[in-house]
């Protein structure tokens, strides 16, 4: 497993309407999210190095995510 805990995942998907979660969906939903928070952050340095910047800032995260998800 990777970074995020298991048991938000779980509650994610449970808020969602989710009354009976597997185990295996809350971790491959969680590796999904991981893979897309690495795509968010990678997109979002190279907008803070196009800004000649060393810190990410939220406009970098929200413009990343825009750009990743449409």
């Amino acid at each position: 497993m990777g970074e995020l805990q298991l048991a938000p995942v779980d509650r994610l998907i449970r808020k969602a309407g989710a009354e009976r979660v597997s185990d295996k969906a809350v971790e491959v939903l969680a590796n999904i999210l991981e893979d897309l928070a690495k795509q968010i952050t990678e997109a979002a340095v190279q907008y803070a190095r196009h800004a000649k910047r060393k810190t990410i800032t939220a406009e970098d995260i929200k413009l990343a995510a825009k750009a990743l998800l449409g």
